[in-house]
């Protein structure tokens, strides 16, 4: 008997721990023990990574149009029996907006960000066209001195209703060779928001942008290089990272190879918002010469020095008033060698707005010392 009611404590014992793993199992550490689990694993691919930056940026990009001037006919002659006859000369052609590159909005205020050389006619009137068709007018255009960025001022109440959609600005000093980017813009000047996309395929570039023919040559330092077709009219134009960030503005493309795109840094852009969000202006350090550089062998071959060879300086400026000379050689800045890996620019570019700067010259076979102070560059 005794026998028989322990066997019975056991079974009842059992019978609880048994109900209470059965009551327990589906929320023992997350998993149901009954059933078999079905993780999700989200599969991240090139194509999903460029369809969510498109959704991310798209909305951000716009299109630059420039009004050209109205269009004459001209005369026309024609040969008739009598000879050489006029025919009634036609009425000029209205005047027709071009698109002429891109841009992004970087802020919800009406704040645009495209290359300099894409507005770079002073005396233009210039458009913005949103993603979704949107035209705005181009209140003010304030030009970088030093760098190939300008910043358009559009009214957002001139189409009430529309939210303008600022881009997200990246980290341009964290990108490597390989990473994925991709770029958007108006292509050719006709296909708005075009997408294409690429890797960096180098870091700290230097190019000289632009065309003698179009009054435009820039020589830009630490630009990325990217296999992203960049064509006319993507000038302006994001370069966008998997996350969905700015960090590049496309400005240049190779004419004699083919998928070589170059891309200003967004640090750079960043620094101008900077200054421009605290003075309305692009407050740049300026000395006021155009040079040359005269290259190791350049100058053994000539028999002069190695440096910066001034072709022309500007009247009133800090280096008319340091005694600097066309036709003169800077040899050093602030006791840097200019030897090709040195360049007046970049060193101007790292001083404020009220510096002094030390310079050595060679004139005629002599060498001089002077000093500047450098002052804000002027409007362009």
């Amino acid at each position: 008997m005794r026998r028989l009611l322990v066997l019975l404590g056991v079974l009842l014992i059992l019978s609880g721990v048994l109900s209470l793993v059965s009551d327990y199992a589906p929320k023992f550490n997350g998993f149901n023990l009954n059933k078999p689990q079905e993780q999700k694993v989200k599969v991240v691919t090139e194509e999903s990574v460029t369809v969510n930056d498109v959704k991310e940026i798209g909305p951000s990009v716009v299109t630059v149009l420039e009004e050209a001037a109205p269009q004459s006919s001209g005369q026309t002659f024609n040969f008739g029996p009598f000879g050489i006859f006029q025919v009634p000369q036609e009425s000029p052609t209205p005047a027709q907006p071009q698109a002429i590159g891109s841009g992004f909005i970087v802020s919800s205020d009406g704040i645009v960000v495209t290359n300099k050389h894409v507005v770079a006619d002073t005396s233009g009137t210039y458009q913005v066209v949103t993603s979704n068709d949107k035209t705005y007018t181009v209140k003010n255009i304030y030009r970088d001195p030093l760098n190939d960025i300008a910043i358009l001022k559009i009214d957002p109440s001139e189409n009430p209703g529309q939210n303008l959609k600022a881009a997200k600005l990246g980290d341009s000093s964290k990108l490597e060779v390989g990473q994925f980017v991709v770029a958007i813009g108006t292509a050719l000047g006709e296909f708005r928001n075009t997408v294409t996309t690429g890797v960096i395929s180098g870091l700290g570039r230097g190019i000289t942008a632009g065309s003698a023919f179009q009054g435009f040559v820039e020589r830009l330092d630490n630009v990325i290089q990217t296999d992203a077709a960049i064509n006319p009219g993507n000038s302006g134009g994001p370069l966008v990272d998997s996350s969905g960030q700015v960090i590049g503005i496309n400005t240049a493309v190779s004419q004699s190879g083919q998928n070589i795109g170059f891309a200003l840094p967004i640090n750079i852009l960043k620094d101008s918002l900077n200054n421009f969000n605290q003075t309305g202006q692009f407050n740049r350090p300026y000395l006021g010469i155009a040079y040359k550089m005269v290259t190791k062998d350049l100058a053994l071959i000539n028999g002069v020095a190695q440096g910066a060879y001034i072709e022309s300086v500007v009247s009133g400026s800090p280096a008319e008033k340091a005694g600097i000379k066309q036709g003169d050689i800077i040899t050093k800045m602030d006791g840097k060698a200019l030897d090709g890996t040195k360049e007046p620019s970049t060193i101007i570019a790292s001083k404020k707005v009220g510096d002094s700067i030390s310079m050595t010259i060679w004139r005629n076979g002599k060498t001089l010392d002077t000093t500047a102070t450098l002052v804000t560059a002027p409007a362009q």
